[in-house]
């Protein structure tokens, strides 16, 4: 019988031991002990291991994946397809809402953009100038909430969430850069109670990538809360984490740990 200590595990699966670590306490991969205290994974480790990648992927709940390993023990392929179904659907339904908040924002951001194209008056900004309240969007900021994956979580539900990344190291590495190159176009950048906030420069394409990218974090960092808030003179993204993730916030944003 095959059996892996968590290093040869992470290297063989790609996950990293924090998150082998996370998902033992967390009901997902059971493990051994050797007498001198050592984890011993079994020979189905790596096969479970790519059941939970596939199903987080989906957008798929802890408790929710756990249930579906249960059933998945049964050893009927027909049992999981079913508990899955309308989990799946769910999914659907949720990242539809998603896609509709993100198009409204973006039909915000071109309207803020067509207005300050347009000439601009002699003299001083008014009320009427386009820069305070443009004509074809509603006036003042505009927040949009990059929500968790789970619609229905509460406003606080990062403060609770396990501090574990379920991406592997190429990918975590890649991610990395993506933020780096990011926050590298902030024109300020603000301490604020458990985070950070950027201003970046206003347009739509850089919103857009902005919130795909926050998305895109939420989906494997949920103890992230993104919050992106448009004005018409500039971007900003406000970033908290807790306390416990300080080292990756700096990682990500090279705020000090």
């Amino acid at each position: 019988m095959t059996t892996y200590r968590i290093s040869q595990l992470a290297e063989r699966s790609g996950v990293p031991a924090t998150t082998l670590r996370f998902y033992e306490a967390a009901g997902l991969l059971p493990a051994d002990r050797t007498p001198s205290g050592y984890r011993v994974y079994g020979e189905d480790a790596v096969e479970r291991l790519a059941f939970i990648s596939s199903a987080k992927m989906l957008g798929l709940a802890l408790e929710e994946i756990r249930e579906l390993l249960d059933v998945r023990e049964e050893g009927v392929c027909a049992s999981v397809r079913a508990r899955m179904l309308p989990l799946v659907a769910d999914r659907i339904t949720q990242t539809d809402g998603r896609i509709a908040e993100l198009r409204a924002f973006s039909a915000h951001l071109a309207g803020v953009h067509a207005d300050l194209s347009g000439p601009a008056p002699a003299g001083a900004c008014g009320p009427d100038c386009g820069c305070t309240t443009p004509s074809t969007t509603a006036a003042g900021p505009v927040p949009v909430t990059l929500s968790p994956t789970r619609i229905e979580q509460a406003t606080e539900s990062w403060r609770e969430a396990p501090v574990a990344c379920t991406l592997g190291g190429a990918e975590l590495g890649e991610r990395t850069q993506q933020w780096q190159r990011l926050v590298g176009k902030a024109e300020r950048r603000e301490e604020i109670d458990d985070g950070l906030r950027l201003s970046l420069p206003v347009g739509a394409q850089l919103a857009g990538e902005v919130a795909a990218l926050a998305a895109a974090e939420q989906g494997c960092c949920a103890f992230f809360d993104f919050r992106l808030h448009l004005t018409p003179t500039a971007l900003q993204l406000e970033v908290r984490a807790p306390e416990s993730a300080a080292g990756m916030l700096a990682d990500l944003f090279g705020v000090p740990a």
